[in-house]
């Protein structure tokens, strides 16, 4: 279905900017030149004597001693691997540039991270309970998932819609819809994160209609689109048009929100998917990086102070269970992301050099075999988030590999954060794991690496033009495939899988999604359509195309398209219309 982008939607391949390069680990050692000295010789004196003799007794395991992306880990980590950090310039204090301890000064011992589940299943009502359970259980902020048709930008009624309705997140096709979903919910007072890309300029629209029905003016509202575009074509694969255009509204949503919606995030640059998709922990660091640094170029490109809208940006990242690289991975980030906007866009504000972090554990690591073994992998996953200092966490339940989550398995994801908050003493202490030899040493090489891909990235014209080429595509589909060979081969062990199986399947209760959801939402759908002013409808889909068209800001007239109770189908069709349909070519 849909076709290539036309010729004159492909951008011209340049160089912008300067990519941002790892510091001179030369200026101001942390250790003195002759205490290296003396480590490197007892380090020397320790692998002839101690190590060869314990290794004639035992020799190494098989095992390949790196990390999950590849770096390698020495025998022994000491100062010496450390010999040209300068504390100040590259570890620092908490709340200090380049923040990486953390972006704020006191971090948990001043407020703990947000606690959030995702919720969205069957119809808007359904949806709307799971929100009030949640609430009353403890979460303090919303996260909204939407079902298959709504992310592609088809209404429940369309055929491409069978089977899929309310299935993988909540139905939504009108704006009715988002007033059932948030009913009796005080869009004021919290906060709400929604997964939603290809049609999330409708998303955003629908819930300011929502708030204004409420009488929350817009600048109270707070929360996260996701709103990721370039991840879409990396990795998910869920868009309606190509990725110029399609990046073009995102940069509409970014400049909109910093004008009027100053509390909200417009865009979570995801490396979530990117690393479900078969990334390392390495490339999910570099591709969401370069997201961001495209989506900033873009905005400043049409004139907008960077100053403006960067403190609003946020990231999404996934968690696995190599805990220290994890760790290692929240920490370069933050110290790359400071860098490169101080130094390549000259952003001035505090708040624009920060990385502000959701994190969510690693729906991909989870098994359907044995999984109860899934709450051990989630607890992991999470602290390791914690210890790298996320400022929002949402786990997974344990059951995600068969269905969406039962309130059961809810309830036990929730209760891993509401422990690792309140029992570990995790809370206590900022960034625990900073001087570590092993954590400071992988933080440096997640930093080194990871440059090398942004460079190599702004050599090729920026993210949107080596996204075109395929490149992040095919360095994804390499790791996923050396990742299965691994598994495949017993040369990496997953528990329950390939090692220490189980003789019966363990059975779980399962949350089933019942068919008369579909019906119950076509019905709705074409009630609405019977009550509406046709009219008002046909006028408002003509200001979004004008404005799609005209390369306008396309914010304010799908928010009048919402308010007619135009259908977000209708509204992408609208936008497929000018800009046409996308489809990748499958190069590898």
């Amino acid at each position: 279905m849909g076709s290539k982008p036309a010729k004159d939607q492909t951008r011209r391949v340049e160089k912008r900017g300067d990519t941002p390069k790892a510091p001179d680990r030369a200026e101001r050692p942390l250790f003195a030149r002759d205490e290296i000295a003396r480590v490197l010789e007892a380090r020397d004196r320790w692998t002839q004597e101690e190590l060869a003799e314990a290794l004639a007794r035992l020799p190494r395991r098989k095992a390949a001693f790196q990390t999950d992306s590849g770096i390698p880990i020495p025998d022994v980590i000491d100062p010496a691997h450390l010999r040209e950090h300068d504390f100040l310039r590259d570890v620092g204090y908490p709340g200090a540039y380049p923040f990486t301890r953390g972006p704020q000064p006191t971090m948990y011992r001043g407020r703990l991270w947000t606690m959030r589940q995702f919720a969205g299943f069957g119809t808007p009502a359904d949806t709307n309970r799971r929100f009030k359970y949640l609430l009353e259980h403890g979460v303090n902020g919303l996260s909204t998932a939407f079902d298959m048709p709504a992310l592609m930008g088809y209404d429940a009624d369309h055929p491409m819609s069978r089977g899929e309705v309310g299935k993988e997140g909540v139905a939504i096709s009108t704006l009715e819809d988002f007033e059932i979903l948030f009913d009796g919910i005080p869009l004021g007072d919290v906060t709400t994160s929604m997964t939603i890309n290809a049609t999330a300029v409708i998303a955003l629209a629908m819930y300011v209609a929502v708030a204004e029905k409420q009488g929350v003016p817009r600048a109270r509202l707070g929360g996260t689109l996701q709103a990721d575009m370039l991840k879409e074509y990396i990795a998910q694969k869920e868009w309606m048009i190509p990725p110029t255009p399609a990046v073009r509204i995102v940069c509409d949503m970014i400049e909109f929100c910093a004008k009027e919606m100053p509390r909200w995030n417009p865009v979570s640059i995801s490396g979530y998917h990117i690393r479900e998709a078969g990334a390392t922990a390495l490339q999910e660091l570099a591709f969401t990086l370069a997201d961001g640094i495209e989506y900033v170029q873009e905005c400043v490109d049409r004139g907008m102070d960077v100053d403006a809208f960067a403190p609003r940006l946020s990231f999404f990242w996934d968690v696995h269970n190599d805990l220290f690289e994890e760790v290692a991975k929240f920490r370069a980030a933050r110290r790359i992301w400071a860098r490169t906007m101080k130094e390549r866009f000259g952003a001035k504000k505090r708040e624009s050099l920060l990385l502000r972090t959701h994190a969510q554990t690693a729906g991909v690591s989870l098994t359907a075999q044995q999984p109860y073994n899934n709450v051990v992998r989630v607890a992991l996953q999470a602290f390791a988030a914690v210890l790298g200092g996320t400022q929002s966490l949402h786990t997974n339940s344990l059951d995600e590999t068969y269905a969406l989550p039962t309130e059961e398995a809810v309830t036990v994801a929730l209760r891993t954060q509401q422990i690792i908050a309140h029992e570990s003493g995790a809370d206590r202490v900022i960034d625990p794991l900073a001087g570590s030899y092993y954590v400071e040493y992988l933080t440096d090489e997640m930093e080194r690496r990871a440059i090398e891909y942004l460079r190599r990235i702004d050599d090729m014209g920026g993210m949107l033009r080596a996204v075109e080429e395929g490149y992040p595509q095919r360095e994804i589909a390499e790791s996923a495939y050396r990742w299965q060979r691994d598994v495949e081969s017993n040369d990496r062990l997953v528990v329950g899988v390939n090692a220490f199986q189980a003789r019966e399947e363990q059975q779980i209760p399962l949350l089933r999604i019942d068919e008369t959801v579909a019906r119950e939402q076509v019905e709705r759908l074409k009630a609405l359509k019977g009550r509406r002013s046709a009219a008002r409808v046909a006028e408002a889909l003509a200001g979004v195309e004008r404005a799609a068209r005209e390369g306008t800001n396309v914010v304010p007239p799908v928010i009048e398209a919402v308010k007619a109770y135009a259908t977000l189908g209708e509204i992408a069709d609208t936008f497929r219309k000018v800009h046409g349909t996308y489809r990748e070519d499958g190069r590898f």
